[in-house]
């Protein structure tokens, strides 16, 4: 989300029109691009490849910006998809070959039209989509697996139903372990005092309101604005709260803390502030929920570079603000998310940056990606949020006026002891491996194009070769390799796919 000025410029958009049933590739950079002497392509990195680029011409013809985005996993096919909201659109993108993205369709704007903010979440195989400084949005709800039987495309989708208890809203969050939706920001209707507007969607395409809840003394109107949120089913260090619904605000002025369990009756668990604030934007718990790490939206106006705020949250009636870490570069920091060690920065005109925090209050930068080269400028451009959680290892990232980029981190490397690829294989392809983390085995598809030798095996991350699932001529058409990871010890691993002289390979993660 984004707490942008009205007349931030918009970049020009490009006259480019999708014809029926074209792969984002006609118009995208759709190989992988290895960061090599601190550049993929035009891009300035570190440690993080390029797997594809998509422009916003090719993701939504007649659309000017990208804004924030999420992903979903279809737990039937194992395909990963892309949900990326833009300013008058969300875009279903099918990232199941991640070198070769496919924009398939899209969902349009309901309400007033075109908005520079939407924001999306997915609970039980459903979007949920709200959209700022739209009056009429309300929640757009969208089967997602209505993405199954697409052809070609792109096409134009429908709402699969609407809840209108509200106008706009400017975030949504989703407890996926209660199936309880929270908009935040919201205006017109029930607008909870921009707190806390709880929807139940235990039934997906029916939601319900249940209740508000409002942080009164937080928020610069000191009504209990939230600007984002992140809401759990508590299982952190404090016992007092095991089990119990908790959700953390980002309050503008402040971080809220409240138990939301009973929807009826929520209560207000605790503040936390810190110094000189200037907006305090968006946050996330660090995986053992000891840790809250927040981001300030405006204080780079003071000439500070990106701040991210660190709090003590290991009891919840009690946190405690031990202090920040100083971005590298200078820029605005926004949207950040934390999968395992790893914080995922969406820094503006900074790029990507990717911090480790295995130490959480001690982070350090471990890569970054830059997607708008030559900028360089503290501005409202740029990157706006990622999504880090998809098995593959693909990490999809927004930027406001260049579209969709698919990276990968390589630290630690991901593919050990191969080259960078250069481009795709002609021979061969495969999807993402599924289940991705697996408990016993995982499968992998490989669609063989022309017959060959195929080896398929998975190696450790010292390079050492521990499961060799296929090696043999391989026939063309659809091939499903199943590896055993029964006797493998919990990490990740990488599966190299062969076939004479073309290589790909994959992430995958024993559980």
């Amino acid at each position: 989300m984004s707490f942008r000025a009205k007349d931030t410029c918009l970049l020009l958009l490009v006259g480019l029109f999708l014809a029926a049933g074209v792969r984002a590739q006609e118009a995208s950079t759709s190989r992988r691009v290895a960061c090599v002497g601190g550049f993929a392509a035009q891009f300035a990195c570190d440690s993080v490849d390029m797997l594809a680029h998509i422009p916003n011409s090719v993701l939504g013809p007649g659309a000017r910006e990208s804004l924030d985005l999420w992903g979903w996993t279809d737990p039937v096919t194992g395909k990963e998809w892309v949900l990326a909201g833009m300013n008058d659109r969300t875009v279903f993108v099918d990232i199941s070959f991640p070198e070769d993205p496919r924009v398939v369709g899209w969902l349009r704007s309901s309400g007033n039209g075109a908005s520079g903010w939407r924001d999306i979440k997915v609970y039980a195989d459903h979007a949920y989509i709200v959209a700022d400084n739209n009056g009429l949005h309300g929640l757009q709800v969208f089967d997602l697996t209505q993405l199954r039987d697409v052809g070609e495309g792109p096409e134009e989708f429908e709402m699969t139903s609407h809840y209108t208890g509200f106008g706009s809203a400017h975030n949504v969050a989703v407890n996926e372990d209660t199936g309880f939706l929270y908009v935040v920001g919201a205006s017109g209707g029930d607008d909870c005092g921009g707190g806390l507007h709880m929807i139940n969607v235990q039934i997906p395409d029916t939601p319900r309101f249940v209740g508000c809840y409002a942080h009164v003394g937080t928020g610069r109107a000191l009504s209990g604005y939230t600007h984002d949120v992140q809401c759990i089913a508590y299982d952190g260090p404090d016992t007092d709260y095991s089990g119990r619904e908790i959700c953390i605000g980002s309050n503008e002025t402040a971080v809220s803390i409240s138990d939301v369990t009973v929807k009826g009756q929520p209560r207000t668990v605790a503040k936390a502030e810190y110094p000189e604030v200037a907006y305090a934007h968006q946050g996330w718990l660090t995986e053992d929920r000891r840790y809250f790490l927040l981001g300030d939206e405006l204080d780079e106006r003071n000439g500070t570079p990106a701040r991210t705020l660190i709090f003590d949250v290991a009891d919840l009636d009690d946190p405690v603000y031990v202090g920040e870490y100083l971005a590298k570069a200078r820029s605005i920091d926004h949207n950040l998310y934390i999968q395992g060690d790893f914080a995922y920065q969406a820094n503006y005109s900074a790029g990507l940056r990717i911090l480790d925090v295995s130490s959480p209050e001690a982070p350090v930068e471990v890569g970054f990606f830059d997607t708008t080269p030559g900028l360089g400028s503290v501005s409202f451009q740029g990157t706006w949020s990622s999504y880090p959680y998809f098995g593959s290892g693909t990490i999809a990232v927004s930027s406001i006026g260049e579209g969709l980029f698919l990276l990968q981190s390589t630290h630690p490397p991901l593919a050990v002891g191969t080259e960078p690829e250069p481009a795709l294989p002609t021979r061969f392809s495969v999807e993402s491996a599924f289940p991705n983390p697996f408990d016993s085995d995982t499968r992998l598809r490989v669609d063989v194009k022309q017959r060959g030798h195929l080896t398929v095996v998975l190696v450790d991350m010292l390079g050492r070769e521990v499961t060799r699932a296929y090696d043999g001529q391989a026939a063309a058409g659809a091939l499903d390799v199943v590896l055993d990871g029964r006797d493998l010890a919990p990490g990740s691993y990488v599966i190299r796919i062969r076939m004479d002289d073309e290589q790909v390979t994959r992430l995958v993660t024993r559980q």
